[in-house]
């Protein structure tokens, strides 16, 4: 086994999650219920199963186009969204509260 490969993918994934809508969902859920250990489970399985999905997406993926390929369009798409983040949404409706 690729030890360095595990704790990088550890890492990776533990960071993403921190904060993220579905550690959010499994706060509230927990906070809402008496069996805290079922809700542990459930979000447990749930991220195992989106991450096998990915695994094998990526793994079909790799086999169908070059590996530089896939790594640049990742990264080209990490571009794009952090830049659109840095600018306004001007173009989107606007809230409801601001609709007269």
């Amino acid at each position: 086994m690729n030890w360095q490969l595990l704790g990088l993918s550890f890492v990776t994934v533990f960071l993403a999650e921190l904060g993220d809508k579905s550690q959010l969902a499994a706060i509230a859920l927990s906070g809402n219920s008496r069996s805290p250990r079922a809700v542990f489970l459930g979000a447990s399985v749930a991220l195992v199963v989106a991450s096998a999905i990915g695994v094998v997406i990526g793994e079909g993926t790799a086999q169908l186009l070059p590996t530089r390929l896939v790594k640049a369009a990742a990264a080209l798409g990490f571009a794009v969204m952090g830049l659109r983040l840095l600018w306004p949404a001007e173009d989107f409706p606007p809230d409801y509260d601001e609709v007269e």
